[in-house]
């Protein structure tokens, strides 16, 4: 007995130029980003390290775009249930991935700020790469469980749809609330930091040369949590709450 859902997915050029410009974008923005930190910093940083992971799990989700702009724009899947499996999970590995590793990012820069002699033999190349690994191994088992589920519910409708599920078949996974509690978290460990790192540079910094060394490494904090509050919250917010009846672009996106 077949309990596939029988629905054909229109072509729809909003999502297709709205994933396309994202992949335009991230593409370039990332590759030359990757380029400058491996040429100037050659990865002999803890910093360094954190940001080129960073921008590799951007490079993985513009991967992962090409094909969602050939579905929305032709309505059709070419490919296998297990190749939207691998691609919509590329997708979600992202806000996971790089929550984490800009929070590595503001924690080393604490260090470096408030505690430069005692963290100085902890932020090292190799503890770094350490870090850098559990990240991976996190995500890679994240992600069976969840690949078990999509692998479940891409079954009630037919070959030729990804990305798009029955919201009554679709129930909120624990992931859903796993990778909240993740995002705030993170975002909390951020804010902590942020204050820190601001108290510790009124402090010590007067003169201007040393006042522009502050704007920089406050700018770097204040991106991280535009991140947070802007992309990574929202997002794990809108999977938990968003109505199930509805079909909308901020739905696609989540997915």
């Amino acid at each position: 007995m077949n309990n596939s859902v029988d629905y054909r997915p229109e072509p729809n050029l909003a999502y297709a130029v709205v994933f396309g410009s994202v992949m335009v974008l991230g593409l370039p923005l990332n590759a030359v980003s990757m380029w400058i930190l491996l040429r100037r910093h050659s990865l002999k940083s803890s910093n360094a390290i954190f940001m080129v992971n960073l921008a590799i799990s951007d490079l993985l989700l513009v991967i992962s775009l090409p094909m969602r702009v050939y579905y929305y724009a032709t309505g059709t899947w070419p490919l296998s249930s297990k190749a939207c499996i691998y691609i919509t999970m590329l997708f979600r590995n992202n806000i996971r991935s790089s929550s984490i590793f800009i929070t590595f990012i503001s924690v080393d820069r604490l260090l470096a700020v408030v505690y430069p002699l005692r963290s100085r033999h902890r932020r090292t190349a190799s503890n770094a790469w350490k870090s850098v690994a559990l990240v991976w191994l996190f995500v890679l088992v994240v992600n069976i469980p969840e690949g078990l589920e999509l692998a479940k519910n891409l079954k009630s409708v037919n070959e030729s749809i990804c990305f798009e599920f029955n919201r009554q078949q679709w129930p909120q996974s624990a992931m859903s609330y796993l990778q909240l509690v993740l995002v705030v978290t993170l975002l909390t460990v951020n804010l902590v930091s942020t204050a820190l790192v601001s108290c510790t540079l009124h402090r010590r910094l007067n003169d201007s040369a040393k006042v522009n060394n502050k704007v920089n490494v406050m700018l770097i904090f204040a991106m991280n949590l535009v991140m947070f509050t802007i992309c990574f919250l929202p997002v794990s917010i809108g999977v938990l709450i968003i109505k199930r009846h509805e079909i909308s672009l901020w739905y696609v996106l989540l997915l």
